[in-house]
Formats: structure tokens, C-alpha cells, sequence
């Protein structure tokens, strides 16, 4: 059996991690989130695989290759318009089996689900019960089989959400001949599904446990700590005398923890790493390769992406900092706000009291910056030394004090 994975869109609610890669590559734990997607899909016994890709699809070429890395076989096809799912599953018509599985690439479904999934003898659909349904497609079932297909409805019927995995059998590309573009413009594979259930074909619901999706940049963060609960301790580096680490902790070649260093974890720590001396590392925060973390750090909730350095004198919280970062010394991330009410990222309510900000990529700050909470940072933005900062900073800005030139 082929696994079919939905890999072409941005995911532009996402930016500014998106500018750079795709919603799927974004890391999670230090590793993209179509890795930890494709891992489970192996453990499984999943061995061939197709891409469909699109937006910075270069990413995940040079990425994933032909798969040799994880001894299974992976194809791309490139859908070249962002016209919706069922366009994008009828790239893989030709070169799938008359049974396969559909997945978004951008959640992450445990190896148990996948497995039960990839059993189903008929076409069959992954729904998660929810406690919120609002902003999600939600399934009605009648008689155990799917009865009806609902995106985003303003007073959902049911509390079964499309999780957005699937069996489908040939039967699915009839459908899709015959869907029409959505009021969005999209031909979604939804409306194929509907298609096939006027028809009189069956399709069952099929429950999964564990399944982590993202919608919101702030959200990875509570998926970084999901991951991170359920891995184990290794040390392929150095630690010092002097360091302490206490509980779960991952710490990858030829990085080393110096003396002083005090970490509570979980915490994953990747290759090449310079961390300390006398730094804070608290837990559900995953320190990407080649990064540097130095004295009087602390760093707490927090997502650092491979070649950032924070090197003196930090305080980092809740956070989310992309690639190639450089913050001067004395940078603050703060993330609570003053009255304690519920943090705004852009226009929209996070549901969070605690939360810092989002940083792209190859963003830098002098000295005594401090950023306050929800500010979402473009690419390539420049901070001048002494700036407080907050809102929306645009890509390639430069953010100066009022004394400043």
C-alpha cells in the first residue's frame, strides 16, 4: 500500500515561519513535521510514498530525497496551482494501487492509527471527538457510516472532526471527475467524498487517538511539548562537570553543555550545539543544530530553529525564534502581559495567557531589545540596540529607537 501526502500548500496562516519553507517543514522537537509524520507512517509498515508538493517544494526534495535515508521509496508530484485536495490526490491516479491512504502533511498521526486506518477494506475517513469543533470539519454519522460532510459550520451537529487522513479505494477518482470547485474556489476532497455518498458507497469512521495538527505558529509550541513528553534520554555530546540536568534531556553530537549549565527538561538539544556556561534551560524547549546558548541565559516553552545564537544575558519565553537568529545581549522576550489577559498575536485571541512572540528567519537584535508579548517578527528584520518592540514587524525592516538614525 502507497501513502499519499498532501505537501503543496503554504500554510499562510503560519507566516512567518512559512515564508522560508512549507507549513510541513516547520520542526517540531528538531524535526520537521512531515518527518515525524513520515516516521510513524514506517513504523507502520508504510514503504512507498508520494509527495504531492508546491510552494518551496526544493525544501523537501533536498530534505527527503528518494527516501533511501529511512530504506523506503518516496516519488513527487507537483501540483502547480493551489486548487484544492482532490486535485491534488488525482495527481496520484496513475501510480497508486486500487487501495491507499491519504494524509495532510502537516499533522502528525501516531503508528497505531495509521495502522488501523490502513486496514479498512473500504473507503474510510479519520475523526477525532473534540471538545471545541468550531473552525474544523465536522463529520455526522448515522448507523456508524458517515451520513454527512460539514466544513466549518457556524452550530455543528456533531463533535467528530475530520482529522484529515483517509483510505480510499479507486472509486475516489470517479468522484473527484465529477466535483465542482468549492464557494472557495477549491475542489476540496470533501465534496468528492459527499459525491460518492449520494451514490450509495459506504464510508466508515474510523477513530484515532493521537493526532497533533497545527493551525497557529503558537500552537507548535504545545506540540513541541506533546513530542518531547514522550521521548527518551541519550547524551551524544559532552556535558561537563558541573552541569546539571534533570529529567528527560537529548543532547546530540558533538554538542557540548558547560559547566554551570542547569536544565530541566524535557529538552532536546540538537548536533553541534555551544550551550553555557551558566545558563537556564527549562522544559518543553527544543534547541535546533548549531546553535549557541550562552552565559545568563534563560530559556523556557521555546522553539529555537538550527543556527540561532542568543549569547549572553537573554531571557527567552514561550517562544518560537526561526533559523540563523542573532540576538545581542540583553534581549527580553516578554510573555504575560500586564492585566493578565489572554495574549493577541496580529488579529487573532491565542487563548493564551503566556506567550511570547514568533521570530523568522535571520532576524537580529543589538543589545537591551525587548520584544513585547504576540509580536510576530518577519525574515530578515533588523533591531536596533535599545528597541522595545511589538505588533507586526514586515520581512527585511529595520527597526530603529526614536534617537536613532
Amino acid at each position: 500500500m502507497k501513502a499519499v501526502i498532501l505537501t503543496a500548500g503554504e500554510g499562510r496562516r503560519m507566516r512567518p515561519l512559512t515564508f522560508a519553507r512549507p507549513k510541513p517543514m516547520i520542526p517540531v522537537a528538531n524535526k520537521p513535521i512531515l518527518e515525524r509524520l513520515l516516521l510513524e507512517c514506517v513504523n507502520a509498515g508504510i514503504s512507498e510514498f508520494v509527495f504531492i508538493v508546491g510552494y518551496k517544494d526544493a525544501s523537501i526534495r533536498n530534505y527527503f530525497g528518494d527516501g533511501s535515508r529511512w530504506k523506503i521509496r518516496i516519488s513527487y508530484l507537483v501540483q502547480n496551482e493551489a486548487t484544492g485536495t482532490a486535485s491534488a490526490v488525482k495527481l496520484a491516479q496513475r501510480i497508486v494501487g486500487d487501495r491507499f491512504i491519504v494524509l495532510n502533511g502537516d499533522a502528525i498521526f501516531a503508528k497505531e492509527d495509521i495502522e488501523r486506518l490502513a486496514s479498512s477494506q473500504s473507503t474510510a475517513i479519520a475523526v477525532q471527538e473534540v471538545n471545541d469543533p468550531a473552525g474544523l470539519g465536522i463529520i455526522e454519522v448515522e448507523n456508524g457510516m458517515v451520513k454527512r460532510i460539514v466544513e466549518k459550520p457556524e452550530l455543528p451537529a456533531s463533535k467528530l472532526a475530520n482529522a484529515g487522513a483517509y483510505l480510499f479505494t479507486h472509486t475516489i477518482f470517479q468522484a473527484i471527475d465529477r466535483t465542482e470547485k468549492s464557494p472557495r474556489g477549491q475542489y476540496e476532497i470533501t465534496r468528492s467524498l459527499e459525491i460518492l455518498i449520494e451514490d450509495g458507497f459506504g464510508i466508515s469512521c474510523q477513530p484515532v487517538e493521537n493526532w497533533l495538527t497545527v493551525s497557529y505558529p503558537w500552537e507548535l509550541l504545545s506540540t513541541n511539548e506533546k513530542i518531547l513528553s514522550g521521548m527518551e534520554s541519550r547524551c551524544d555530546g559532552v556535558i561537563e562537570p558541573g552541569a546539571h540536568i534533570e529529567s528527560l534531556c537529548i543532547v546530540g553530537k558533538d554538542s557540548i553543555i558547560r559547566s554551570g549549565s542547569y536544565i530541566v527538561g524535557p529538552v532536546i538539544i540538537g548536533d553541534d550545539c555551544d550551550i553555557g556556561p551558566n545558563c537556564y534551560i527549562r522544559g518543553s524547549t527544543a534547541i535546533g543544530n548549531r546553535s549557541r546558548i550562552g552565559a545568563s541565559v534563560e530559556i523556557k516553552n521555546s522553539i529555537i530553529m538550527s543556527g540561532s545564537k542568543i549569547p549572553h544575558l537573554s531571557y527567552i519565553g514561550d517562544t518560537v525564534i526561526g533559523e540563523n537568529c542573532n540576538f545581542g545581549a540583553g534581549t527580553k522576550v516578554a510573555n504575560l502581559r500586564f492585566d493578565h489577559r489572554n495574549i493577541r498575536c496580529g488579529h487573532v485571541d491565542t487563548g493564551l495567557r503566556k506567550f511570547g512572540a514568533i521570530i523568522g528567519d535571520n532576524v537580529q537584535s543589538g543589545v537591551n531589545v525587548s520584544l513585547n508579548p504576540g509580536t510576530l517578527i518577519g525574515d530578515n528584520v533588523l533591531i536596533w540596540p535599545g528597541c522595545v518592540v511589538g505588533g507586526e514587524i514586515e520581512c527585511g525592516a529595520v527597526v530603529r529607537g526614536m534617537n536613532q538614525p
